[in-house]
């Protein structure tokens, strides 16, 4: 669907349509580039001012994905026209105050109207160019850390049909809400390159991304893995998104035979590392000697982190039951 719209870019566009990654990049100086993604969706939670907060968190994290700042955003949205505009304004509050908190600003936007509500962002970061993190930056050898719990795609499904606990629904929110600000920090002081941010296609869709860009494969260790509180029960229950299915197929397509979950894995878990995420963590690696910096990076500035693989020779993704 894209063919037509692409061209021969020039060569201080880093990254564009050509190797798909988290955002483009181009670059303005020897010094600086320009990184910009873009990111909405239909409310996520009840509350106007958490969704609009998570939506920008969520979209903001493409930058982060890439290694960058963020600078500024545009906000888009799609409202129906009988929507109180007290609610409208909520929304916007949440998005331009998680901005902030990302040290940026909200600097415009456009609106539509529009039957089903959406909200994002357009967002404009910078990194150095020669310090972009590619979802083709693999190497063989790498330590594999993840800096957010598995589950928000799973308990927010569940949420929507009324079978999550408040306090289950609590914490999702909470780690859909923290920002990649950290993970982007500490994975360009450890001399990460290769790295992605975990959100609608799953853990294995997005970390066969990865593959596919490296040429370099993911074990993973299923034991590892760090969840929600209350995603195993919820995921046991069978409260999937219509999308966990949808990524298995495509993965399973991808990969075939290279995709290999050990039998000891239990069936929630192998589900559940193809839900979709929202705000999920970033998926990066490092050199081996640099993997305790990773965390203690983490540690010194208040957040969790959890090592989950290594990055194998063979272009193939395998989940350890251990």
């Amino acid at each position: 669907m894209l063919r037509p719209a692409g061209r021969p870019a020039p060569d201080d566009l880093l990254v564009g349509l050509g190797a798909a990654d988290d955002a483009a990049v181009y670059r303005i100086t020897p010094d600086v580039a320009i990184v910009e993604t873009v990111d909405f969706f239909p409310p996520v939670v009840d509350d106007a001012w958490t969704w609009g907060a998570v939506a920008a968190a969520n979209a903001m994290s493409d930058v982060y994905a890439m290694g960058g700042e963020v600078l500024f955003a545009l906000a888009i949205a799609g409202f129906p026209r009988e929507l109180p505009k007290t609610i409208i304004a909520e929304v916007f509050r949440g998005g331009a105050e998680k901005v902030a908190e990302a040290g940026g600003v909200i600097a415009g936007g456009h609106t539509v109207v529009d039957a089903e509500p959406k909200y994002g962002l357009c967002v404009t970061g910078r990194v150095h160019p020669e310090r972009i993190l590619l979802k083709g930056g693999l190497r063989p050898g790498d330590h594999v850390f993840l800096s957010k719990p598995l589950g928000t795609g799973v308990i927010a499904t569940a949420a929507k049909e009324g079978h999550a606990a408040a306090d289950v629904l609590a914490g999702a929110v909470a780690s859909m809400l923290r920002l990649n600000r950290v993970a982007a920090e500490v994975a360009r002081a450890t001399g990460a390159r290769g790295a992605t941010d975990i959100t609608g296609f799953g853990l294995l869709g997005h970390a066969g991304e990865m593959v596919t860009a490296s040429g370099a494969g993911l074990e993973i260790h299923a034991e590892r893995l760090p969840l929600l509180p209350g995603a195993r029960g919820l995921a046991e229950a069978g409260h999937w998104s219509g999308g966990m299915k949808r990524n298995r197929r495509h993965v399973d397509a991808v990969f075939g035979e290279q995709l290999r979950i050990d039998p000891g894995v239990p069936a929630f878990l192998a589900s559940l590392l193809t839900e979709s995420e929202t705000s999920g963590g970033l998926l990066f690696s490092v050199r081996p000697e640099r993997a305790p910096e990773v965390l203690d990076g983490f540690g010194r500035r208040g957040e969790a982190c959890w090592e989950v693989g290594r990055v194998i020779a063979e272009p193939a993704i395998h989940v350890l039951a251990s």
